[in-house]
């Protein structure tokens, strides 16, 4: 029996690749399918069924494309209702793979359609639990984000999710091994560990969420500390269940190539964003005015989501050479499907075309300690709350990146320069960028970020001033 981890770091997502005697399941594709069709075709194996554990928020699956290529079925548990044929699996259903079984938990609660699937060995021995969003390692699904749940509310999801966890999941053998749909850095859970597998019984032992006294205990502790789901998580779920376009269209089109000229009149014309995916060291030092950066060599797609939010919006890209590919599949992977091109040559191409560029006022840590004065100095920390109240530079003040959009008018406001930081440099050159594309030019960006900052030697603190937190 072959049990593959396909893991996406930058997503935080496990997709699953089953194999037993020739017969092949994969358990919640990426939207690229075929890397699975091809790992199927290296075992001289048939992919048998695709199953899905939820309609996911956070990204956008391959069943659709992978189910048209392969023939195989589509898999859902009790309470789904997409808008394409599938196999809607009862509770305790059992699908054979080979010699081994998969069967059928529906574990409502993330949503009310979530599922997980039980690997059942040739002699009867339970082995693997692929366990969407119900069960994480260190933590469960969030229980906010079903949306055929409108009548519901969050505590009333909880309570199902803990119906499901302590009557279904916890009474299985100990010695079973746990994969979960997502791992440390998603947005669907929030306290996860980093280990992307785990064994049922080390979970049972350390998990939070599954040594809570009651069930009031356990609402109160998995609702607690909730942040808001990026905007686009209903959308990705609407792809998910009502279709999309196919990854072979998507790319197509994605990968047209156009000139300068071209490239400045489609922006004027269409009312696309223009998406620069370099690093922030690259864009800070030119880069095509209005341009928002969200660089390739971070956390790339939830921040297209949360900044870009709308899914249909048209987008121009610009990425370093031989990278367009890359940003075209991971654009896909969150739903972003409009892309109407690509400046063929890179900025280089801009640049030598004499059009008018851009750039960000981007400084050194030191440059940062030798000019701002503690207490009179605008000091903007664009990190999430929770590493602000860790530690920050005194006297700055808190707006998460994430709420970007409702903070930048205050921006405007601000007469003298003002600074700029986040951790390392990544989120506070997207907030840079918007701040530029919105017209505010005021501002000084820090390389580095606040662990530049802090190695700097400027004064920081971890007391926090309420007044200066941003609110959700």
């Amino acid at each position: 029996m072959k049990v593959e981890q396909i893991y996406t770091g930058c997503l935080a997502q496990g997709a699953y690749y089953l194999e037993n005697n020739g017969e092949v399941a994969i358990i919640d594709p990426l939207r690229e399918v075929q890397p699975y069709i091809e790992r199927a075709e290296k075992d001289g194996a048939a992919i048998k069924y695709i199953f899905e554990t939820h309609f996911h928020a956070d990204f956008v699956s391959g069943h659709l494309d992978l189910s048209k290529k392969t023939g195989a079925p589509i898999i859902y548990g009790p309470n789904a209702n997409p808008s394409f044929e599938c196999i809607i699996a009862t509770d305790g259903q059992e699908f054979k793979l080979g010699n081994a079984t998969i069967k059928v938990i529906h574990t409502p609660g993330h949503t009310m359609e979530s599922t997980c699937f039980l690997l059942i060995d040739e002699s009867g021995k339970a082995t693997s639990l692929f366990s969407g969003d119900t069960l994480f390692l260190g933590d469960v699904g969030r229980p906010d984000l079903a949306q055929k749940a409108a009548d519901m509310t969050q505590e009333d999801l909880a309570g199902l999710l803990y119906d499901s966890l302590y009557n279904k999941i916890l009474p299985l053998s100990d010695d079973i091994m746990v994969y979960p749909a997502h791992g440390a850095g998603s947005a669907c859970g929030k306290n996860m560990m980093k280990e992307t597998m785990d064994s049922l019984g080390n979970q049972k032992s350390m998990n939070y969420a599954l040594n809570q006294p009651t069930k009031e205990a356990f609402i109160e502790a998995v609702t607690d500390g909730l942040l808001p789901p990026p905007a686009y998580f209903p959308l990705n779920v609407a792809m998910n269940k009502k279709g999309y376009d196919s990854i072979d269209d998507v790319m197509a089109k994605g990968m047209q190539a156009l000139e300068p000229e071209a490239f400045e009149t489609a922006a004027e014309t269409t009312g696309a964003i223009i998406l620069d995916t370099r690093t922030a060291a690259g864009f800070s030092q030119g880069f095509v005015p209005r341009s928002i950066n969200i660089g390739l060599d971070g956390q790339f797609a939830p921040w297209v989501g949360a900044m870009i939010v709308d899914v249909k919006q048209p987008i121009l890209l610009i990425t370093d050479e031989g990278k367009e590919e890359e940003t075209l599949t991971r654009l896909s992977r969150v739903g972003f499907d409009a892309v109407i091109g690509h400046l063929k040559g890179g900025f280089a191409s801009w640049k030598s075309a004499n059009k008018e560029i851009d750039t960000v006022n981007r400084i050194t840590a030191d440059t940062f300690k030798n000019e701002i004065q503690i207490g009179e100095s605008f000091i903007l920390d664009v990190r999430k709350e929770s590493e602000y109240r860790a530690e920050h530079v005194e006297e700055a003040y808190n707006k998460p990146l994430d709420f970007i959009n409702e903070w930048f008018m205050e921006m405007g406001n601000q007469n003298e320069t003002f600074y700029v930081h986040c951790a390392g440099g990544y989120r506070s050159m997207i907030a840079a960028s918007i701040l530029k594309s919105k017209g505010i030019h005021n501002f000084k960006e820090v390389a580095g970020g606040f662990k530049a900052i802090a190695e700097a030697g400027v004064a920081k603190t971890d007391f926090v001033c309420q007044s200066k937190l941003q609110k959700a």
